[in-house]
């Protein structure tokens, strides 16, 4: 039976053929990909470098990997961390946990030791599936303090077809650091591949889904990191939300391009999860910043649907070897995790013909809330309304109760059947995030006219000077706008007389050359006295997550050591 939903502003913006309510199906993440092998089998599942993978071998590579999985001790109650770049290996690391009851733990590959002990003893992994180079470089001297108990061990050449895994190995052995290593075999350490070949598939009865299905730790922009519970049912009513949302799709023959980290809440989800839910082929690239190997992936194997962040689609655009059909293939974009800005926006849509569409989601999410319509009425800039089954407010962010009136800042709240389940082992925040039904997001939003929302920066960023508030996310969308201006990212640091000061780092485009007074002469035409950076400075580059999202907090550390 369909859910009734309440009417709400922005349900005017839904196209022809979206609901603002789905009957969603009780499924589990596992059975996406049987549905895909049962009906798509023959259909390309993976492509990497030249090697492909149909939805029948896939499927069959999962159910190895489970059984073998399931021979080392991994049960309905086992967390099993995958640190992988996105290649092959990950995908079946992840199903076959997942089919097997247990939880996955999607884990930064550019982690530190300390990192890796705080998130695998929070999370009470004993199994984890990593690279050869970081078992070698990372992990070998720090195995004492780790809790892990059995490794796999993958390799980024495995998948790939003879001569290229040869000549993968001798380039990646050549860099520097080393992305190749020999590890011996000893006990508690395992060959993904070995593995795999010698293990039988077997049925499985499947997971409720209610059941466990990642912890899902944040990103840790602006805290520590946290482990998102997600169950089954919350990413399958994500996928199901997604998958009514991108109207037009035709199962089996859509080409997603998978350069999204998967590790990260929006590559699992965009770039893995999505692409299974409607049989679509998965051109993997293992490392998101290579963008020649983002461009000739789009060229080479015909992408139709491009999951990416602002700075991908940004440094896609300014590439210097940019053929005028290698992109004609795009019919879609997705973009999220930051405002894009509007001129890039614009310049990809013309250079490709594809509609990019704007949208937001959080880790605590599954992880997507809302999205600009991928036809009709678009807002560059705004996130977009909430999609199907998905509600929101904007309250107070003081007392986290009080709505606050239209167009007014406040901060975001959301509900619906994508919403965790809580902080694992955090119960006091957890009650802080989950009230009432509500994720309090932590993200300051402003709601307009007709129900789109628009962010504004987040809580713990907001800046105060002199009693005003000022959002970095406003301040860096306005330099972006510079044309000199490839990126931007804005901070608070303490003042004696004001409370804080704004500070702001650019990196400019290629070739670009502008001065610190044409920056803020451009700032004073554009903003508000109080929100007018007090420095600016050039940088070769911003820090970033593995997720390519700026760590403002990193900044402001760097700041205050000084």
């Amino acid at each position: 039976m369909m859910p009734t939903i309440e009417a709400r502003p922005w349900h005017k913006a839904y196209e022809a053929g979206v609901p603002t309510a789905l009957d969603l199906e009780a499924l589990t993440v596992s059975q996406f990909l049987e549905r895909a092998a049962r009906d798509h089998g023959d259909a390309t599942a993976i492509i990497y470098f030249n090697r492909r993978l149909s939805y029948r071998q896939l499927k069959d590579h999962v159910d190895r990997f489970a059984a073998a999985l399931a021979e080392l001790g991994v049960t309905r109650d086992s967390r099993v961390a995958i640190q992988l770049p996105n290649i092959p290996q990950t995908v079946i690391a992840y199903y076959a946990t997942l089919s097997l009851g247990a939880q996955a733990v999607m884990t930064n590959p550019l982690y530190t030791p300390r990192e890796l002990e705080h998130q695998w003893k929070d999370a009470g992994c004993r199994f984890a599936v990593v690279t050869d180079f970081l078992f070698e470089s990372r992990i070998g001297t720090a195995r004492a303090r780790l809790p892990i108990e059995h490794y796999i061990v993958a390799s980024i050449p495995d998948y790939m077809r003879l001569p290229l895994r040869f000549v993968a190995r001798w380039k990646l052995g050549r860099a520097d650091p080393p992305r190749v290593a020999r590890v011996a075999p000893e006990a508690g350490v395992h060959s993904f591949l070995k593995l795999i070949r010698r293990a039988k598939p077997e049925s499985r009865t499947h997971s409720r889904p209610e059941t466990l299905a990642a912890l899902q730790y944040t990103g840790g922009t602006t805290g520590v990191s946290k482990g998102a519970m997600l169950t089954h049912a919350n990413l399958a009513a994500n996928l199901q939300q997604c998958r009514a949302w991108f109207t037009g799709l035709t199962p089996g023959k859509e080409v997603f391009l998978t350069a999204l980290p998967l590790f990260h809440s929006f590559g699992m989800t965009a770039a893995m999860n999505f692409p299974m839910s409607v049989a679509g082929a998965m051109v993997l690239i293992p490392d998101p910043r290579d963008i020649k190997a983002i461009v000739r992936a789009i060229a080479r194997h015909g992408v139709t649907l491009l999951p990416a962040v602002p700075p991908i689609f940004n440094a896609i655009l300014n590439y210097p070897r940019l053929g005028a059909n290698a992109l004609r293939s795009v019919r879609r974009g997705f973009s999220g995790s930051a405002p894009l800005p509007e001129d890039v926006l614009r310049r990809f849509e013309a250079l490709t013909g594809a509609r990019i569409v704007e949208g937001f989601g959080l880790s605590e999410a599954s992880p997507v809330t809302h999205m600009n319509p991928v036809n009709g009425l678009r807002k560059a800039g705004a996130i977009g309304v909430p999609i199907p089954n998905t509600d929101a407010k904007i309250v107070n962010m003081d007392d986290g109760v009080t709505a606050t009136p239209r167009g007014e800042v406040g901060e975001l709240a959301i509900r619906g059947p994508q919403i965790m389940q809580g902080y694992w082992n955090m119960p006091e925040e957890s009650a802080h995030a989950l009230r009432d039904g509500w994720l309090y997001t932590g993200d300051l939003a402003v709601m307009d006219e007709d129900g789109f929302y628009r962010i504004v920066g987040r809580k713990k960023e907001m800046i105060v000077v002199s009693g005003y508030k000022v959002f970095p996310d406003e301040v860096d969308g306005v330099l972006m706008a510079h044309p000199a201006v490839l990126e931007a990212a804005t901070i608070g640091l303490p003042d004696a007389k004001r409370g804080e000061r704004v500070k702001s780092f650019i990196v400019l485009k290629r070739g670009a050359q502008a001065s610190v007074e044409a920056v803020l002469a451009y700032c004073r035409e554009n903003l508000a006295a109080y929100k007018v950076p007090r420095t600016v400075e050039f940088r070769a580059e911003l820090p970033k997550s593995g997720a390519l999202k700026t760590l403002r907090r990193v900044l402001i550390e760097e700041e205050l050591a000084k």
